[in-house]
C-alpha cells in the first residue's frame, strides 16, 4: 500500500522539471523524487511522466507514493559482550570501556552486539527517558572506536549528562595513530563537519556542517606515523577522523577516510587506531568532578609495538 497525493503546480514551478517539482511539493529529496518518476509513480494531467518532463502552472501533478517498509524493533535484548568492562558503577551513572566492534545502542542495519545489550545482560537496569533502544545514551562511540563510554541509570543524571555534553562541559580524551607528523606538532582544528552529500555512511568537513573543534598534541612520532593526544569540544560522528583527514593525516586503519591499507596490513590493524582513554565529567549525583582512564586494547598496542 502506498499514499496517492494529487497537488496542482503553483505558478512559481511553472517550466520545472517534474522531480524538482515533487520534490518541492512533497518535501521528498531530489533523488527520491526521481526514482518515483523513473518508476512510473508520477502522473501530470492523468498521462505517466518521466522525471525530466517539465510541468506548467496548473496541471494535475498525481505521485504514489509506496509506504516504508515497517522497521524491525529496536528494542534492547540482554545479550552479553564479552570484553566489555565496567569501569565504575553507582546509582547515577555506569562507565563502560567498549571494545571494538561493539555499538553504542540497537540501530536500524546494525545486527551485531551492543553496549545497552551488554548491560542488561548483566543485570543493568537503566531508567530514563528517551527512545527505548537509545535509553541512557548520552554521547556515543562509532562501532570502530574503542574506550570510554558513560551511560546514565537515572532520570537526573539523563538530563544533567545530556545538557553537559551539549554546552562541552564533558572533557573527552582520545588517543590516535596518524599517518605521517602533523605540522605544527599541536594545534587546533575548527571546521564544520556534515554528512557527505556522495556517500550515505560517511562524513566531510563542509559550509554546511556543525560547528566541530578539535585539538590535538603529539606523544610521540614514529617513522611513518604520530601519536596523538586528542580532546574534543565537540562530539560531532567521525569527528577526529574526518577531521585528522581534512589535515592529510588520516587515522591509520581508517580507510573510509584515506588511509593506507598496506600501513595497517603491516601493524595487524582491522579497524582504525582510534581509543577514548580518558573521561571527565561533574558526577550528577555528587557534584564532585570525577575521571576515568582506559588503557590500549591489545590490538592497538601490537600496531604501536611493532611501529
Amino acid at each position: 500500500m502506498g499514499d496517492q497525493r494529487t497537488v496542482l503546480v503553483p505558478d512559481g514551478l511553472e517550466g520545472e522539471r517534474v522531480d524538482a517539482a515533487i520534490a518541492r511539493l512533497f518535501g521528498l529529496s531530489r533523488t527520491r523524487a526521481a526514482e518515483l518518476a523513473s518508476a512510473g509513480e508520477v502522473e501530470v494531467n492523468s498521462t505517466t511522466v518521466g522525471k525530466s518532463h517539465r510541468v506548467s502552472a496548473g496541471d494535475t501533478l498525481e505521485v504514489a507514493i509506496p509506504s516504508a517498509p515497517s522497521s524491525p524493533s529496536l528494542e534492547v535484548v540482554a545479550e552479553p559482550v564479552p570484553g566489555m568492562r565496567v569501569v565504575h558503577d553507582d546509582a547515577d551513572i555506569v562507565v563502560v570501556d567498549k571494545p571494538v566492534g561493539v555499538a553504542a545502542h540497537p540501530s536500524v542495519g546494525w545486527s551485531g552486539p551492543n553496549v545497552l545489550a551488554g548491560l542488561k545482560a548483566a543485570g543493568y537496569r537503566i531508567s530514563t527517558s528517551g527512545p527505548s533502544e537509545r535509553r541512557g545514551i548520552v554521547s556515543r562511540l562509532d562501532v570502530g572506536t574503542s574506550g570510554l563510554m558513560v551511560v546514565c541509570k537515572s532520570e537526573r543524571a539523563y538530563t544533567l549528562l545530556k545538557r553537559a555534553f551539549k554546552e562541552r562541559q564533558v572533557e573527552k580524551t582520545y588517543h590516535t595513530l596518524v599517518q605521517g607528523l602533523p605540522d605544527p606538532l599541536s594545534g587546533t582544528i575548527d571546521a564544520p563537519v556534515g554528512r557527505h552529500p556522495g556517500h550515505e555512511y560517511k562524513f566531510a568537513v563542509m559550509d554546511s556542517g556543525k560547528p566541530a573543534v578539535t585539538h590535538y598534541e603529539l606523544l610521540e612520532a614514529f617513522r611513518h606515523a604520530s601519536l596523538l593526544q586528542v580532546r574534543l569540544e565537540t562530539g560531532r560522528t567521525h569527528q577526529i577522523r574526518v577531521h585528522m583527514a581534512a589535515v592529510r593525516h588520516p587515522c591509520v586503519g581508517d580507510p573510509l577516510y584515506g588511509a593506507d591499507p598496506a600501513l595497517a596490513r603491516r601493524l595487524g590493524l582491522q579497524r582504525q587506531w582510534l581509543h577514548a582513554v580518558g573521561l571527565g565529567l561533574t558526577h550528577p549525583g555528587s557534584g564532585e568532578w570525577v575521571t576515568f582512564h582506559s588503557g590500549y586494547p591489545q590490538d592497538l598496542q601490537t600496531a604501536l609495538e611493532r611501529l
